[in-house]
């Protein structure tokens, strides 16, 4: 492995992916349109800093955890190479560079979120939520959340009534994470044993936990629908957002019944999110 890949690898890029389109959409359900390329590019680059930056200290703070999880072997081996020292300084620099695009270039309501991600994401998940309960996920969902506040308080950004709209998508993001994290849970159950984490299925057990994802998961496809009913998107939005919500549902009740499936749950609850932040953007875009 080399360093580049380590340094990429450390600031798991999956979670960028979703930070980035998600801040985006935000940005579009603001205007009701395509934003200028430049709030694009600006907002996106802070987003993608930030979350770097943060996920980098995440590794740093879980190191002792992360070997003992099979897992996270390739990260493990990555943070070696690359050093705790170098990687600490690399992620403040990544998180001072994005506040500083954000204050100078943006506005201050969005600086002052980004840093509510981070701290939130750092130390008030890291620290405390994944190793006191196993309902930290529940809250713990505020910082993968927030990113559509973020890009929409990069066009709006003075708090009004018409943040409601970027609230029920925060909403959507925060229930949707209890159960994509639970399916990997149970899927990694002994991993996460291992690594002394209390999550759901180790401390009340599969049967609850499936319990749990089946009430949060159900509720997505009618938060999903809202934009729909209040005619921010057409009838396309709400073609794709029933059929993926009911393909996640099939998943979810399947995995019930055969175990294996929770890594289906898993993976497919990330295709089913990037799919409804992907098709409302397109929808309003196209629709403008």
């Amino acid at each position: 492995m080399n360093y580049l890949k380590a340094l990429v690898l450390l600031s798991k890029p999956n979670i960028i992916l979703s930070v980035g389109l998600t801040g985006f959409t935000g940005m579009v359900l603001a205007l009701r349109s395509l934003p200028d390329p430049e709030i694009i590019f600006l907002t996106l680059l802070t987003l993608i800093l930030s979350a770097a930056g943060a996920a980098m200290i995440n590794n740093i703070i879980e190191r002792e955890r992360d070997e003992l999880m099979e897992r996270l072997a390739k990260r493990v081996e990555a943070l070696k190479l690359v050093g705790i020292k170098f990687l600490s300084f690399f992620a403040a620099l990544l998180i001072v560079f994005s506040l500083g695009i954000s204050f100078v270039f943006i506005n201050n309501l969005n600086c002052v979120l980004i840093l509510l991600a981070i701290f939130s994401y750092t130390i008030y998940y890291t620290l405390f939520l994944k190793r006191s309960s196993p309902f930290g996920t529940v809250l713990g969902g505020i910082p993968g959340a927030l990113p559509v506040i973020i890009g929409y308080s990069a066009i709006q950004p003075e708090i009004s009534f018409h943040y409601l709209d970027v609230l029920v998508l925060f909403v959507f993001m925060m229930v949707w994470q209890p159960p994509h994290f639970w399916s990997l849970a149970q899927y990694l159950s002994d991993d996460y044993k291992k690594a002394g984490f209390p999550t759901m299925p180790i401390i009340y057990g599969q049967k609850y936990t499936n319990y749990l994802i089946s009430i949060y998961s159900l509720a997505l496809l009618p938060i999903s629908l809202y934009f729909w009913i209040v005619g921010i998107a057409s009838n396309f939005y709400a073609c794709v957002a029933i059929f993926t919500g009911m393909l996640f549902l099939y998943f979810v009740f399947v995995s019930f019944r055969k175990t294996h499936y929770h890594k289906n749950v898993f993976l497919f609850s990330i295709f089913y999110m990037l799919i409804i932040n992907l098709s409302l953007s397109l929808d309003i875009i196209l629709n403008q």
